[in-house]
């Protein structure tokens, strides 16, 4: 998988928690996931199918993280992981897709977006929809970690 693709998901997850909750995360060093087992708590998870290609996406936060970005976002801070938290990441997915899907688009690949779905709980598993490598990039903030999985035929 080209970085030239990885990276737009990159950046726009990036912008999007400093614009939209005013937090700083840091990418860490990317690597093959081997396993369907998330990293954190609550995933995010969308397909993307295009003329050139067709894959999936997932962002995932560890819990103190994803109640800290839905603190800063909406000026709540639930006790655990509920709907509200989930309709968040499930949002947040959308963004960091559409922000890449922009960057993409200039680039000439150009791809629609499916629906997120939000899956959480402890050792929940993501299903990509693809064949190929599954790409995880940890991202660090004081508050815990995220993880964006990209998976691309």
């Amino acid at each position: 998988m080209r970085a030239e693709f990885v990276n737009p998901f990159l950046s726009s997850l990036v912008n999007v928690l400093t614009t939209m909750a005013q937090l700083e995360i840091t990418p860490k060093k990317p690597q093959l996931k081997k396993t369907e087992i998330a990293k954190g708590d609550v995933s995010g998870l969308i397909g993307m199918v295009g003329d050139k290609t067709k894959g999936s996406l997932s962002v995932t936060f560890e819990e103190e993280l994803a109640l800290e970005i839905m603190n800063r976002m909406l000026g709540e801070r639930p006790t655990s992981i509920d709907a509200d938290v989930t309709d968040m990441v499930g949002e947040i997915t959308n963004m960091v897709t559409g922000g890449a899907k922009r960057i993409l688009a200039e680039k000439g690949f150009d791809f629609e977006m499916a629906t997120p779905i939000v899956v959480s709980g402890k050792n929940h598993t993501i299903t990509h929809k693809s064949e190929g490598q599954i790409i995880i990039m940890p991202f660090d903030s004081e508050f815990g970690r995220a993880y964006i999985e990209i998976c691309f035929d």
